[in-house]
């Protein structure tokens, strides 16, 4: 691509503060995201120190948190972390769909990146596949898109 400008995050200046925004319900899932997004902040360099951990009830209650947080403009992103289950009834797509609508209208009503860090599975074995075991870590995953955010943002 030569003679265009290409802009794009990297991973050697993403210093900054971050939010991480947790839903306790399924904490027995949802923790183990929460150490795979600290594990991988820390990893590529953001201290502890910069971190603020912040505890909903559930999902449907992420979006709220996450807009107050992006309001006070104090963090560079913001990490929602959560577990949505398929049950036997509508439930979990009212929750499901609710929750990422808003964490969605959040980040474009704020400019705040908001990464979505919210498992919707079908099982629980689906929701442990995917915070920490065969499928990888959602939680590590959405740290990474926050901070490759917080870096592009600094140069857009």
């Amino acid at each position: 691509m030569k003679d265009v400008t290409v802009l794009e995050g990297r991973f050697d200046d993403v210093d900054g503060r971050y939010a991480l925004v947790v839903a306790r319900f399924n904490s027995f899932v949802v923790e183990a995201l929460l150490e795979g997004a600290i594990d991988t902040l820390v990893r590529h360099g953001v201290s502890r120190e910069k971190l603020t951990i912040i505890r909903v009830p559930g999902a449907w209650e992420l979006p709220v948190a996450a807009k107050r947080l992006a309001d006070k403009n104090e963090f560079d992103a913001i990490i929602t972390l959560g577990a949505v289950i398929r049950g036997g009834t509508a439930h979990f797509e009212y929750v499901a769909g609710e929750a990422a609508k808003g964490i969605a209208a959040v980040q474009n009503s704020t400019g705040i990146p908001v990464a979505f860090g919210v498992l919707t599975v079908d099982t629980i074995e689906h929701a442990i596949e995917r915070s920490g075991t065969k499928a990888g870590n959602k939680g590590a995953e959405a740290a990474l898109s926050a901070m490759e955010m917080v870096s592009l943002l600094k140069h857009i």
